[in-house]
């Protein structure tokens, strides 16, 4: 890959690399993306009163649903709207997660929780990555699901995939870490309290080791107050402290894939808009109180954004290649899980 007299664009996907349409024109029309748009909505607001009425993962839903209709990406009339949701939809859901933050929250945790829990996260994705080759599995794969599974889950693995760009791992590949991200959370969010009330943890350390091993934001925060009320306030810092470090994690892997580059060659190390945006919001709810209905209101639109792209990922698949991934494509995941859980566990009877 050459860099000289390359254009690198600013934005989450760092490579450029996601688009449906491998030519797009410089120049659309809103009706061009009209199509792509609808369907993603349909599918999301599926997915959302699907997980209303019957108590489901709305992130599960989402890529069921998604993958469902995968065959409507086959259009090319789709590939301008799927390509919005999927890549601006979910760069601008990140930015709105920074409302949610602020650095108070770092500080309420206290030094040594603080310290556990990066070391945990750094170690999740070390040891992921490791044994990658013991599944003979690609450790750019290991990445993912480690960093999806020490952060944030589902959005996590969507920024993280944005910069790591699918030359390196392919839209089926994806969608499968996903599902498995998504899949693994449930279950823990179902079986981490249970193993918690069994162990007789406190409510601070199972609040502690629930919001430090659950992937995505609800299931944390859902499974932390089906402990306690206490062991969820404990939980929610917890989570959102990981969720704080999103963007700090995906600097230092623009900074490894820079360094690396492909055959030889440096990537330009810039940051992508949405980290900058994530750090300004983070900033600015921390300098200056954002009024709670503007806060309630980033974070719906946050969740819905984050939905979008999600479903339009989904869409995007071909499920004729996420079906020929065999089982080892999931131990990355599992040792991600397994290595989060143990850590998370041994850190909270610390404290």
């Amino acid at each position: 890959m050459k860099t000289s007299g390359q254009h690198w664009p600013m934005a989450a996907d760092l490579y450029g690399e996601m688009q449906l349409e491998a030519n797009p024109p410089a120049r659309r029309r809103w009706h061009d993306y009209l199509p792509g748009i609808l369907v993603t909505a349909i599918a999301a607001l599926a997915a959302a009163w699907l997980a209303d009425h019957y108590a489901a993962p709305i992130v599960l839903m989402g890529l069921l649903i998604g993958l469902a209709l995968s065959f409507l990406s086959q259009d090319v009339r789709t590939h301008a709207g799927l390509d919005l949701m999927s890549q601006t939809a979910l760069r601008i859901g990140i930015v709105l997660v920074g409302a949610r933050i602020t650095a108070v929250q770092l500080a309420e945790m206290g030094p040594l929780p603080f310290l556990l829990l990066v070391a945990i996260m750094l170690a999740v994705i070390l040891v992921t990555v490791a044994s990658a080759h013991l599944f003979a599995q690609d450790r750019h794969a290991a990445l993912l699901a480690g960093g999806a599974t020490a952060i944030c889950g589902a959005s996590a693995a969507l920024a993280l995939w944005s910069l790591i760009g699918d030359r390196r791992i392919d839209q089926a590949r994806f969608t499968l870490t996903l599902v498995g991200i998504t899949v693994a959370s449930a279950l823990a969010m179902t079986l981490y309290p249970v193993l918690a009330a069994e162990l007789g943890l406190t409510d601070a350390q199972a609040g502690f080791l629930i919001g430090a091993s659950i992937h995505d934001v609800a299931q944390a925060i859902g499974g932390g107050f089906s402990f306690s009320p206490q062991a969820g306030e404990v939980a929610t810092i917890v989570k959102l402290t990981r969720v704080a470090l999103l963007a700090p994690m995906l600097m230092l892997v623009a900074l490894w894939l820079g360094r690396r580059g492909e055959a030889g060659a440096r990537i330009p190390l810039r940051l992508p808009w949405f980290i900058l945006g994530f750090l300004a919001v983070v900033a600015i709810n921390s300098l200056v109180a954002i009024p709670r209905p503007v806060q309630a209101g980033a974070a719906t639109g946050a969740q819905a954004l984050l939905l979008l792209a999600i479903v339009a990922t989904a869409m995007k698949a071909r499920l004729h290649l996420l079906l020929d991934q065999g089982w080892q494509s999931f131990a990355p995941i599992i040792v991600a899980t397994l290595t989060s859980f143990l850590l998370s566990l041994g850190a909270a009877l610390l404290l």
